[in-house]
């Protein structure tokens, strides 16, 4: 009596669990995509909302990717500002992929290519380490700024990301800067963009995000 008794004390739980019908499944969390720029991303100059960091967030609806954006740029930011935010970014955020888009003001300012390199590299790392993938948004500069240092400054990303194992977007402003009409793209100061030139730049973006997202 005592073991029958046991069993049918051992049973109930589990005929109770039967009888209320599959466990629910637990949801697969959002990932959320941490944009780290400069004015380029941070709509310098536009209206809210036409930035190529805004129309990532439009094209991931009509998409029905289930992403969080959140847009973690600063107009005149550096690699080395970008560098010293990311740690507080990453604990608050706890991105699943990280774009890092920095370096032009950098060059801007003549800084020593090793500097942004090493800056590169080091929030790439970083990035990693709390568990995200990461993209380096490749820029270029003008021909002015001198023919060696613009191009050992365009090949840095592509060599960071190819030495750190991110996804790569060689040339944030291909299509805009080299375009036949570059000069109606831009804004009165020739530097950024106007608000026609963002969705090129989103497309830029989005070659290699989509693949880079799953």
């Amino acid at each position: 009596m005592l073991r029958r008794t046991a069993l049918l004390h051992c049973s109930l739980p589990l005929l109770g669990s039967l009888l209320a019908g599959p466990l629910p499944a637990v949801a697969a969390a959002v990932p959320t995509v941490l944009v780290v720029g400069d004015s380029l991303s941070a709509e310098y100059g536009l209206a809210r909302g036409t930035g190529w960091v805004a129309l990532l967030e439009q094209q991931l609806a009509r998409d029905r990717i289930a992403a969080k954006v959140v847009n973690a740029s600063i107009s005149g930011d550096t690699t080395s500002g970008g560098r010293s935010r990311l740690p507080a970014l990453l604990a608050t955020h706890k991105p699943t992929h990280v774009v890092v888009e920095l370096g032009g003001n950098d060059a801007l300012r003549g800084l020593p290519l090793t500097m942004t390199r090493d800056n590169l590299v080091a929030m790439v790392r970083a990035a990693k380490a709390a568990g995200a993938k990461v993209m380096v948004v490749g820029m270029q500069l003008p021909p002015n700024y001198g023919a060696r240092y613009g191009q050992d400054f365009a090949a840095l990303f592509g060599t960071v990301a190819k030495a750190e194992g991110a996804a790569l977007v060689p040339f944030l402003l291909a299509g805009v800067a080299d375009a036949p009409n570059a000069e109606a793209l831009f804004q009165p100061d020739r530097i950024h963009p106007a608000a026609a030139a963002h969705p090129r730049m989103l497309a830029n973006v989005w070659a290699v995000m989509q693949g880079w997202l799953k």
